[in-house]
């Protein structure tokens, strides 16, 4: 583990997965956040954005009693979809994805919906973030999903050599 850092102890990370009305999405992603603790010293939470619990406001909320001051915030999705460019950012109080850099938390005037449209061809109730107040005054950096990574190609051949 990387222990080099006095600061570290200010930072946590979130992990955002989308939740399932199975049980699998959230054991998988369960043991996702499992295996990067152990490589971490960060303190590391799990959030759902619907279905599942905990949710985005919450989590952030769990590591706000933990003192963090900045949050990193990880969309486990492979790639961008309205889910990350849209219903996230807006769940983490962010503006809506237009830039995917640096966002202070609580900066309202980004905040905009901007007419886009959340017709993404399934139907299931997203989480009211409005209904869950987050406490946490620090910094979120919200990041890129997963995308396409040699380690994810790793992968994919490990499960075609193990099916023949």
């Amino acid at each position: 583990m990387d222990t080099n850092s006095n600061s570290k102890n200010n930072i946590g990370v979130l992990l955002i997965s989308h939740g399932s009305r199975l049980p699998h999405g959230e054991e998988v992603i369960n043991e996702v956040a499992d295996l990067y603790r152990e490589k971490t010293d960060y303190p590391v939470v799990v959030s759902f954005m619907s279905m599942s619990k905990p949710s985005i406001p919450d989590a952030i909320n769990q590591l706000a009693d933990k003192g963090v001051e900045k949050i990193v915030a990880i969309p486990v999705f492979l790639a961008h979809g309205v889910h990350t460019k849209q219903d996230i950012p807006k769940m983490l109080q962010i503006n809506n994805g237009n830039d995917l850099k640096e966002h202070s938390h609580g900066n309202n005037e980004h905040n905009h919906d901007h007419g886009h449209s959340h017709g993404h061809g399934h139907s299931h109730d997203h989480q009211d973030e409005e209904a869950e107040k987050i406490r946490f005054k620090g910094e979120i950096i919200y990041t890129e999903p997963l995308g396409a990574d040699n380690r994810i190609a790793d992968i994919i051949e490990d499960r075609v050599n193990d099916a023949l």
